[in-house]
């Protein structure tokens, strides 16, 4: 039987600082180049990479819909970079998972729902859980680690956690 639910909540730059960055336009500092032809939002996200011959990748990753209520098993960190997220259509629908680390586990769980136009730049050896996207099969640009080591580390849940919307009035 889960324990008590987590609650979904709306992603924000604030809520969501202590896990990382809020990838978006909104907001941001931003300037034109190519002779103001384009506008380039600068600087959204701090990338982190640690260990041996570490690298940036860019991936995609095509994620399959998880149904709400989600009963979730496990979450991960990655202790050597950060990880991006951004879904490369503006209308995907999909949870941030996170957690604080508590002696090297995961507590008090918090669940994003992000907005159109949003993304995430997950911070380095925090406790997130995997892809979730809602309602239908979603494109995401991923910016990870790559290079030698270790750089996964995943949580088991016993009992499962439940992550729902709060209910209307409560």
């Amino acid at each position: 039987m889960p324990q008590r639910p987590v609650f979904i909540e709306p992603l924000t730059p604030n809520a969501f600082a202590p896990f990382g960055q809020v990838i978006q336009t909104v907001g941001s500092h931003h300037y034109p180049i190519n002779a103001d032809m384009t506008e380039r939002f600068h600087d959204l996200a701090r990338i982190e990479l640690e260990g041996d011959a570490a690298r940036p990748m860019i991936s995609i990753f095509r994620g399959q819909p998880y149904a709400l209520p989600l009963i979730l098993g496990l979450v991960e960190r990655h202790p050597l970079g950060s990880q991006a997220f951004f879904p490369l259509t503006p209308d995907a629908h999909w949870l941030v998972i996170v957690a604080e680390d508590e002696n090297g586990t995961p507590a008090r769980l918090r669940a994003f729902l992000p907005g159109p136009g949003q993304g995430v730049n997950i911070a380095r050896n925090t406790w997130h859980g995997v892809l979730t996207v809602l309602e239908r099969e979603t494109e995401f640009l991923v910016i990870d680690r790559g290079g030698e080591g270790n750089n996964l580390e995943e949580y088991l849940f016993d009992p499962p956690q439940l992550v729902t919307h709060r209910e209307r009035g409560a």
